[in-house]
């Protein structure tokens, strides 16, 4: 690895997992405190494409048990809006394909602010109770980023945007990552996974200190 280049730290999520929202905090300090020192790249899993889609009733109705216990080990806390409206009416389309050409569009324009970008999506699905497969909730959430909310959509529905997300969820599974959220720290030719699921902030410092002490021993 040359000195010019940075390790590369994979951040692998869906905007429609829980479990991500709840790791969004954890995320985001971890980008805060290493944005200097490691990339960061942000990928889209596709947990919820093709037989799986639907209405959250008909698809996701787990939900609606599963976040108390997302908020209970993270501490990140589901909205009213979310709760009262999106759960109980029970009839959003739930669909992973939308959000990820969102973030597919994003890393083309304002790649160095992925992590926060997905950071802003589960926001505005888990607290703000937005529908996940709209156009226009990813257009209200590039208004944070100085974009221009209309062109943004216009610019998801690009077929070259939609085939980028295809070989996206290509690659992930390729790189054998099941479950989310996942993250693999990548210095020159190593690869480690250094989060499997939510991880508290603590173990991803240690895991990562490890990894980088075996890295470097070789």
């Amino acid at each position: 690895m040359s000195e010019n280049q940075k390790p590369i730290v994979y951040y692998v999520y869906d905007a429609l997992c829980g479990w991500c929202y709840g790791f969004s905090k954890n995320i985001l300090e971890f980008h805060n405190k290493h944005k200097n020192e490691f990339d960061f790249q942000v990928f889209s899993g596709g947990m919820v494409t093709g037989e799986r889609e639907g209405s959250i009733n008909e698809v996701a109705g787990y939900i609606k048990g599963a976040y108390k216990n997302v908020e209970e080990t993270t501490g990140v806390l589901f909205g009213e809006n979310f709760i009262n409206k999106t759960l109980e009416e029970g009839t959003d389309f739930y669909s992973s394909v939308p959000a990820s050409l969102a973030m597919a569009l994003f890393r083309t324009q304002k790649p160095e602010l992925s992590v926060q970008f997905a950071a802003r999506i589960q926001k505005a699905i888990y607290h703000e109770g937005l529908p996940p497969a709209e156009l226009a909730t990813f257009g209200h959430c590039v208004k944070d980023f100085e974009l221009d909310p209309e062109m943004f959509q216009q610019k998801m529905e690009d077929p070259r945007i939609q085939n980028l997300v295809q070989e996206e969820f290509k690659t992930v599974s390729s790189w054998g990552v099941k479950g989310f959220p996942s993250m693999i720290y990548k210095e020159g030719n190593h690869a480690y996974m250094i989060a499997r699921g939510y991880t508290p902030m603590g173990m991803l410092e240690e895991t990562l200190e490890n990894v980088q002490k075996e890295i470097r021993s070789k």
